[in-house]
């Protein structure tokens, strides 16, 4: 059964502990800036935390732009060879993800490989922001993952000085703020 690493963003807490497992797994080392998966924070209202992992994409726009072929697909992973890499970072600039990570210490790219099947991420990850599914079942993920969005993106309270305010995003419909 081929399964696929989804992300539910409205789980995700911030904690990086998916980065630590990730690099310590690999590499041996407590250094988040050697993992396969970020996760991405962004500030202020609202705050936004995704974590970014590769998505081993059918027809990988990486291995388009790789002049060596050191990025390839085997048994659904999208894998480099570290043998055939030159180090150019076409791969890098061309993941319209952002999935394909650099390092100074490390001599080619690096990306994913799922931990051959069972990503020890997902098992770290204290809210489960990350889930290791069968891909009949991917579309499940995003309907929820859709509808948290849609939930929770209508209107935010936050307090500036001491008040709470309201900030309403536009109706897609009409392209004024709702009223309800």
């Amino acid at each position: 059964m081929t399964k696929r690493l989804t992300v539910i963003p409205e789980r995700c807490s911030g904690c990086r502990i998916c980065e630590l497992t990730c690099a310590i797994h690999h590499w041996g080392v407590n250094n988040p800036k050697k993992s396969a998966i970020r996760v991405l924070v962004m500030y202020p209202q609202p705050v936004i935390r995704m974590p970014i992992v590769c998505s081993q994409c059918a027809e990988p726009k990486c291995a388009e732009n790789c002049p060596t072929g050191a990025i390839y697909r085997d048994n659904g992973l999208v894998r480099l060879d570290e043998d055939k890499c030159v180090g150019c970072h076409q791969c890098v600039e061309s993941c319209p993800f952002g999935a394909l990570f650099v390092h100074e210490d490390i001599e080619t790219p690096f990306k994913c490989d799922l931990c051959d099947g069972d990503p020890e991420c997902v098992k770290a990850c204290p809210k489960q922001a990350l889930q290791y599914v069968p891909l009949h079942t991917m579309g499940q993920a995003h309907r929820r993952s859709s509808a948290l969005r849609y939930a929770h993106m209508r209107e935010v309270v936050y307090v500036e000085e001491g008040e709470p305010k309201r900030l309403q995003y536009a109706d897609s419909e009409g392209g004024e703020p709702s009223e309800d």
